[in-house]
């Protein structure tokens, strides 16, 4: 596909801003555009700053380089350096920040009570803000650098990130005990004039672009415009939006043209909201986007994208793998319990749990199928059918309820004094991941006598929500009478095969095959033991013949082949389907050989 001049990611690079964030739904490909615009900008002539705030990130695969939550200069790139916030070792530093002073000056009693009340997942949260905040909004920590470019973590959580300055401010300034869910507010109040200047930096359009990057699917335009929305409401107006992996058929292979309607169609139904934004357009690449010269030319002014066919316009022998059907099989066989699919944004978890739940109801059993994930269009993919109930955890409406809950039973014989500082207490951020944690909790308590399907959200949140659960169960040993039943077993239930299998899903590409190989490790020292692998979407397996999707079919063997040699020990293949997979009956090419 060629794309017009003035339309290309090279044109928009000619005048950027100096602040940069590229968001959107998992998978659009935010990552690789991000490095390959740093690049650009540094062989400009400009000094860049590359820095991810995912807590799953991946710019150490993409860039060749080992990063570190200092900037660290790539080497075969002059003027660029690349960091990465690591939540868990900021996490760290912040409590150690907050605790540290007290050591020697309280008994070991108290500091090991804050040091535990600093220990859940949205301690890292605000940690890992606290440093996205110092390079925004503290102008001394990015002079050397006229571009700073984000690489943001999936939606649900850029929009939770960028929404955080506007909440804790608030906090702050209504906030009278001194105290909160993250210690003393002292350690806070002084971040505030920082927190303050990163929202003002935000809502400058002269400085910051927030640049949305989508594919021409369904739900990816979808979560960008409702991104776009949303981030308007909070002053961020200066949007860009880059349409990533755009496809044109070659010739009338029935797989590429039925990708090239899809694509079509998804530009067609969100023709209003493309007609408003600033359009640039990228198009779908042979290979891979790692390293440095595959992202240089990602930028080239030749975008043509056409790869080389083999000889034969074959792919090599595939190994041998199960069907979704019969994995299916597997878990049926169970007759209830927990299926839980999880890996990185934009893998296809959503439609893979909507699948597996309207095939389990297909054959007769009762099925809940639920999300955690607050991007989530799990509706939409799974559709209605009999047996299958459809849900998701809905934050504002679990909050609202656990607060109301805690103020009927905690709050019941307090004065009013002490009732105000109760709810005082209660409007910190750190409230909301309290009440969705119990919801979950609730949620796989129902695998006791039904089929419920969890789709999960991106691995960084979910990795935060299981340590959370670890946090939790810390917690629950010391107050186990305050605590529901459901959140007491929440831990031995995640952890009994037979009550939950863990399904891993991953796409035959580099990237998502690692970060997913990372999750299984996490998910192994928490003593979660996956049931098996999905690899979704591959071309390998599609049948097509389309000269630049054989390439890519050639490109996945290899990590299909390290998935089922090295990492699973069940391993699930489903190829690129023709239509979209939404729905009971369009699910149903899911389960075909």
């Amino acid at each position: 596909m060629n794309i017009a001049p003035e339309q290309s990611l090279a044109r928009f690079l000619e005048a950027p801003n100096r602040f940069l964030f590229f968001t959107g739904k998992g998978g659009v490909g935010k990552t690789s555009l991000a490095c390959a615009s740093a690049i650009a900008l540094a062989d400009q002539g400009k000094r860049v700053l590359l820095v991810s705030t995912d807590p799953a990130s991946n710019l150490d695969e993409v860039l060749g380089v080992r990063l570190t939550s200092a900037p660290t200069a790539i080497a075969s790139v002059p003027r660029l350096a690349a960091l990465n916030i690591d939540p868990a070792a900021a996490a760290l530093a912040y409590r150690e920040k907050l605790v540290g002073p007290y050591r020697g000056k309280l008994p070991d009693a108290i500091v090991r009570g804050m040091e535990e009340q600093l220990s859940g997942a949205c301690t890292m949260e605000i940690a890992a803000f606290d440093e996205f905040s110092r390079l925004l909004g503290q102008p001394e920590a990015t002079t050397e650098f006229d571009h700073v470019l984000f690489d943001t973590a999936p939606t649900g959580h850029t929009l939770r990130l960028l929404s955080l300055p506007g909440a804790w401010t608030g906090f702050l300034a209504s906030s009278t005990t001194g105290n909160s869910c993250l210690g003393p507010l002292a350690g806070l109040e002084k971040q505030r004039g920082i927190y303050e200047r990163a929202v003002a930096s935000l809502a400058d359009g002269n400085r910051t672009t927030l640049v949305l990057v989508s594919r021409a699917q369904k739900a990816a335009l979808a979560e960008a415009e409702r991104t776009s929305d949303e981030l308007a409401t909070i002053g961020v107006r200066n949007q860009r939006l880059i349409l990533n992996g755009l496809f044109q058929a070659s010739d009338s292979d029935p797989v590429a043209v039925a990708l090239q309607k899809r694509g079509g169609d998804a530009l067609t139904a969100a023709e209003k909201f493309l007609a408003r934004m600033q359009l640039f357009k990228v198009p779908l690449r042979s290979q891979n986007l790692v390293g440095i010269p595959a992202l240089r030319a990602l930028v080239a002014a030749d975008s043509s994208p056409a790869g080389k066919p083999s000889d034969d316009g074959q792919v090599s022998a595939l190994p041998a793998t199960q069907t979704l059907a019969e994995l299916v099989d597997g878990i049926a066989h169970a007759g209830r319990g927990v299926v839980m699919t999880m890996g990185k944004g934009g893998v296809g978890k959503t439609t893979l749990a909507a699948a597996i739940a309207t095939e389990l109801a297909r054959r007769g059993f009762e099925v809940h199928l639920s999300t955690t994930d607050p991007a989530a269009h799990i509706a939409a993919a799974a559709g209605q059918m009999k047996g299958m109930q459809v849900s998701r955890i809905d934050p504002h409406a679990e909050t609202k309820a656990y607060v109301e809950q805690v103020m009927a039973t905690a709050g019941k014989n307090l004065d009013a004094n002490g009732r105000a500082l109760l709810e005082e207490d209660l409007r910190s951020p750190c409230t909301e991941e309290i009440a969705v944690f119990r919801a979950f909790a609730r949620t796989v308590a129902g695998g006791k006598d039904a089929f419920v399907v969890l789709d999960t959200a991106p691995t960084g949140h979910t990795l935060l929500l299981l340590d959370a659960t670890e946090s939790y169960h810390r917690e629950i040993a010391r107050k186990a009478s305050d605590m529901p039943e459901e959140v007491l077993q929440l831990l031995p239930r995640l952890r009994d095969a037979e009550y939950t299998r863990v399904l891993v899903v991953a796409l035959p590409e580099a990237t998502p095959v690692h970060e997913a190989a990372m999750l299984q490790a996490d998910l192994r020292r928490a003593q979660i033991e996956p049931f098996a692998w999905v690899i979704n979407q591959s071309f390998a397996g599609s049948g097509s013949r389309d000269p630049l999707l054989v390439a890519r079919g050639r490109g996945e063997v290899q990590y299909i082949r390290e998935v089922v040699e090295k990492l699973s020990k069940r391993t699930a293949l489903v190829p690129w389907v023709r239509e979209e997979p939404a729905g009971p009956e369009k699910l149903q090419q899911l389960f075909k050989p």
